[in-house]
């Protein structure tokens, strides 16, 4: 056979290993080598070369972290079935930043046993065993694992139509694995297990929940230290610890999963959230509107939503009619449209709303205020004539930006998503919108990727993605340009010629959903809220019981000129009182003893620490005001 590698073209016998190409064809082999790409196919060390082109795979390449990381995820495995024999193996892929194994065992794991899994683990590098990879006949397979007692993975190989599949050993441990690994275990160098999960078998609730232990592995120790040191960092962020410990919403299973209860500090910060919105629509000639959360079933019907998105929506029978509990708010506006002619001269007409919907999402991928099942969106519905539909999208694309800038983030990334398999229209309709999408895009100069069959099944969008204070990405804002459903509603408007046309309507949201976008502002900021944004701005703090009736004048006084004010009355020390503040990450606090009484003012102390004795209240009340109105990022005394 005749194989090319990195230029070259040599003569290798057939039956030929990878390792072996390189040791004996190549007379050394690269230690950085994980796998190869053979014709576009991965190859892992231990298989037989083909004829064809070759390409080395390295740490550098996701293929060579997926490898090295599957790898983790056998001889974890190993470990576990080494400590408990009699456990049944589910699955165990590698992940963008590392890998998990799910199992069924005789108990319940702790996280002191993930120390002890983990040291089994380096037991089985140390032993340096080989990963050897076999074919075998499926019905051979089926009858291995009947013996091996391990039901999942019979139940995965009935399911396979393919006659031969592959099982990987190492040791005495045998897995059904389509590969490639490394070619030992004694590769495999710097790993961590991180947490424990429940996980039903298959993703079905109605399936045995299995116990899902997570990992990550990496070629340096340097890297591991690096991506825990974030993890750290991402779980100091948690908002659903935040928002616990700052009392600003809960979720409440008497009440079900997936809907939130913000208490009144977080109902404060979510008021602030809407008002912006409520005022920046306005500036920019949106209409408030406010429709329903209940619909016919039949409007869904001419929707499409019906047919494309029944599996995520409320439907229920009443008095023999259809209902739907609203998953989008888009055909409300509609009906608004429609409620009497409209002419050129009303285009563009933008209706605005923060409409509540309600989303089945299933419950193993609800997670806190990332994924609800009841959330507001900031929705609003432009009908525009197609002459205008550009200049529209390129105001609402400036509308987000200025909006996420002015919320903190500054880092964005943005996707152009075209038709999907599932979708509605003709496909000129479709070539219109995209390419009026793409050209305000490029008309705006903002840099984008393509993202192919991931548009809405009504028409395409765009996507843009914000990143948080430690660099991950969020989906955030969405423009979508739909020509369909104005055709299925029968949208029209009277033109300059006095003759019907049909309008096109673009969909979008600024910050999306309030919840998701409430966590990860509450992330963003590690509940350090700036003070525009914080929901106690100032608290006052009374060193002595008569102290109180000045605090309570303070907060009067700054309550009246618009800040959020709380008074610490509570018999404890300054220190305690201030800490207290400061773990409830309160912008300023403010100390009033007998100086500050005589004198009518404050000695203010900030989160950095910072103390300044002596502010007079109205200078302070001035001060604060000011970082308000210009929502500053600040909340520092200076």
């Amino acid at each position: 056979m005749k194989v090319t590698y990195e230029g070259g073209i040599y003569e290798v016998a057939e039956g030929t290993t990878l390792r072996d190409f390189l040791h004996e064809v190549m007379k050394g082999a690269d230690e950085r080598l994980l796998a190869a790409r053979l014709n576009g196919r991965l190859l892992g060390l231990e298989e037989p070369v083909e004829e064809g082109e070759l390409e080395p795979v390295t740490w550098e390449d996701e293929e060579g972290k997926e490898v090295y990381r599957h790898t983790a995820s056998h001889v974890m495995a190993h470990a576990v079935m080494e400590l408990f024999p009699r456990g049944k193996l589910a699955i165990g892929p590698a992940t963008s930043d590392g890998f998990y194994y799910d199992f069924d065992l005789p108990r319940s794991l702790t996280t002191e046993d993930l120390a002890q899994i983990e040291e089994r683990m380096r037991d089985i590098v140390k032993r340096a065993l080989p990963l050897r990879r076999e074919r075998w006949r499926r019905e051979e397979a089926l009858q291995l694992f009947r013996e091996l007692g391990q039901p999942y993975k019979v139940e995965l190989l009935e399911d396979m139509e393919e006659e031969e599949v592959t099982v990987h050993r190492q040791g005495d441990f045998v897995d059904l694995c389509r590969g490639p690994h490394l070619p030992s275990t004694g590769r495999l160098r710097h790993f961590k297990l991180l947490s424990l999960a429940g996980a039903y078998w298959r993703g079905d609730e109605s399936r045995p929940m299995l116990q899902r232990v997570y990992g990550t592995a990496f070629e340096s120790q340097e890297e591991l230290d690096e991506f825990l040191h974030f993890r750290e960092e991402a779980e100091r962020r948690d908002h659903r610890r935040l928002g616990k410990e700052l009392d600003l919403f809960s979720f409440h299973e008497e009440a079900g999963p997936g809907v939130v209860f913000y208490h009144p500090k977080g109902a404060v910060l979510r008021g602030v959230i809407e008002d912006f919105l409520k005022d920046e629509h306005r500036r920019r000639g949106y209409q408030l509107v406010v429709t329903p959360h209940l619909f016919r079933g039949k409007l869904w019907r001419t929707s499409g939503h019906m047919d494309y998105y029944s599996e995520n929506m409320y439907a229920f029978e009443k008095d023999g009619m259809e209902y739907v509990v609203k998953p989008m708010n888009c055909p409300g506006h509609v009906l608004i449209y429609k409620t009497r002619p409209r002419s050129y001269r009303d285009l563009p007409l933008k209706y605005f709303e923060l409409g509540t919907v309600y989303r089945y999402e299933r419950s193993g991928v609800l997670h806190g205020l990332m994924r609800v099942r009841g959330f507001t969106q900031d929705d609003a519905h432009i009908f525009c004539s197609e002459e205008q539909l550009r200049g529209q999208v390129e105001e609402c694309l400036d509308f987000a930006f200025y909006s996420l800038r002015t919320f903190g983030f500054t880092e964005f990334e943005v996707y152009l998503s075209t038709r999907p398999e599932k979708s509605v229209g003709s496909e000129e309709l479709w070539e219109k919108a995209t390419e009026a999408l793409q050209a305000s895009l490029q008309e705006m100069g903002i840099d984008y990727t393509m993202d192919p069959g991931e548009g809405v099944f009504y028409g395409p969008k765009i996507d843009v993605k914000l990143k948080d204070a430690i660099g991950r990405s969020w989906q955030g804002p969405t423009v979508q340009a739909d020509f369909n459903l104005p055709e299925r509603f029968d949208l029209t408007y009277t033109g300059p010629d006095n003759r019907p046309h049909r309008p096109v309507m673009i969909h979008r949201v600024v910050l999306a959903g309030i919840e998701r976008f409430y966590g990860v502002l509450l992330e963003h900021y590690a509940g350090e809220f700036p003070p525009w944004l914080a929901p106690v701005q100032a608290v006052v703090i009374p060193i002595a019981d008569r102290h109180l009736p000045y605090a309570e004048k303070v907060r009067e006084l700054l309550e009246e000129g618009g800040l959020r004010v709380d008074v610490d009355g509570e018999r404890d020390t300054v220190n305690m009182k201030i800490r207290r503040s400061q773990t409830m990450k309160v912008p300023f606090a403010l100390v009033v003893g007998d100086r500050e009484v005589e004198e009518r003012t404050v000695a203010v102390r900030d989160r950095s620490g910072r103390d300044v004795r002596g502010v007079p209240v109205r200078d302070f009340l001035e001060r604060v005001r000011g970082m308000v109105e210009e929502r500053s990022a600040k909340a520092e005394w200076e």
